[in-house]
């Protein structure tokens, strides 16, 4: 028992917020007599929050800098208009459009990265300038106008299904494959994470807490493939974020540029003196904070079917809340992937959950606030216990 708390303890901004989210889910499920976890539902709440989950990934990288990105609610409305713009005034097709929309994010972002890496320019100074310009720019583009309708493939990532390879009239059946392909790696990463773990003499859980983890996880895992396998199957969005959450989990965890990202957060000076080319690091983080935004404005404007002047209004105030709800430090040098992903989760139960009850949006804007501010207390709570 005493190592189950100390192992509670050491995580407990990912497992208390893990956990947490569990508590939500099953109480709206309560409230909403069934509705929230039935298929249909499931599928909507994927579709719904996929961009705001996507802006979350970018996001955290740029929080744990120590830093933050105002602008991506206007660079994903830049992004829907400039697509719209190309596709149905210049009518170009769908591939280069992408690939373009893709390159501008990028420049956005090695904009941003450029002032405030390199000219030391406050990173919310320069992003809130970014918010202004690309929301102006949005307006002169579609000139106060909406644009649409986009073509049908442009809208396949966003609101698309994977084909059943295996056919039939059940069950999709490629979606139950993916979920238990899915578990099996799990497992098998879970062990050797493990193993590599005793090897070098860190310390490990129990055997017993470990397969209940593990159990936890795939029971999840193949519930979730199972409730949308018998609607229409897994969403194409879902795929891409489970691989963008994979990649992005490996680059933060197992590669050096993860690990500068870290060390800057904690101490720059520090990072810097120990050879860190921190401004290089910085600058990069937000080139891919561009290309993350423009890939979410994509899946936006493909959901919309349509590139409006006010497209993305208080995204960037929904992604940042995912990360410090996840479990980011507000300072810096603190955060997961898959903790932005769990509090970008939370936001979007609570505003589906709430809508289904029929509450007001500005009931759900107070209590989203407060969802936010307890998280950031028990950030600086759990912070300072530890400093003790």
């Amino acid at each position: 028992m005493d190592r189950v708390k100390d192992l509670l303890k050491d995580n407990i901004r990912k497992y208390g917020m893990a956990i947490a989210l569990v508590l939500i889910m099953g109480l709206f499920q309560v409230l909403t007599d069934g509705i929230l976890l039935k298929p249909l539902n499931i599928t909507n709440l994927i579709l719904q929050n996929s961009y705001i989950l996507i802006l979350a990934i970018g996001m955290l990288l740029v929080i744990i800098t120590g830093n933050v990105d105002l602008s991506v609610g206007s660079v994903v409305a830049l992004i829907g208009a400039i697509s719209a713009h190309m596709m149905i005034n210049m009518n170009m097709g769908v591939v280069p459009v992408i690939l373009i929309s893709l390159l501008i994010g990028a420049l956005v972002g090695a904009w941003h990265g450029f002032w405030i890496a390199y000219v030391k320019i406050p990173a919310f100074i320069v992003t809130l300038s970014g918010m202004l310009i690309f929301r102006g720019l949005t307006l002169v583009i579609l000139k106060g106008q909406t644009l649409a309708p986009f073509e049908e493939s442009y809208r396949v990532l966003s609101s698309g299904f994977i084909k059943d390879i295996f056919g039939g009239t059940g069950p999709h059946i490629t979606t139950l494959a993916i979920g238990i392909l899915f578990s099996l790696i799990y497992v098998y990463f879970e062990l050797r994470d493990r193993k590599n773990k005793k090897k070098y003499g860190f310390a490990v859980p129990s055997k017993n807490i470990l397969i209940g983890k593990i159990a936890v996880i795939i029971i999840s895992v193949n519930l979730l493939t199972y409730s949308l396998a018998v609607y229409k199957g897994a969403p194409n969005v879902l795929i891409l974020l489970a691989l963008l959450v994979l990649i992005y989990s490996f680059i933060a965890n197992k590669t050096v540029g993860g690990r500068y990202i870290y060390a800057i957060g904690g101490n720059e000076k520090a990072a810097r003196l120990s050879g860190i080319k921190t401004d290089m690091v910085l600058f990069w983080v937000y080139v891919n904070m561009g290309l993350l935004t423009a890939l979410a404005g994509i899946v936006f404007t493909g959901r919309l079917n349509a590139a409006m002047p006010r497209a993305g209004t208080g995204f960037e105030l929904d992604a940042i809340a995912a990360c410090y709800i996840g479990g980011a430090s507000a300072s810096g040098g603190v955060g997961t992937i898959i903790g932005a992903i769990v509090g970008g989760l939370v936001m979007g139960i609570l505003n589906n959950g709430m809508s289904i009850l029929g509450i007001g949006i500005d009931w759900q804007q107070a209590i989203k606030g407060l969802v936010l501010l307890v998280a950031v207390a028990f950030d600086a709570y759990t912070k300072a216990k530890a400093n003790k």
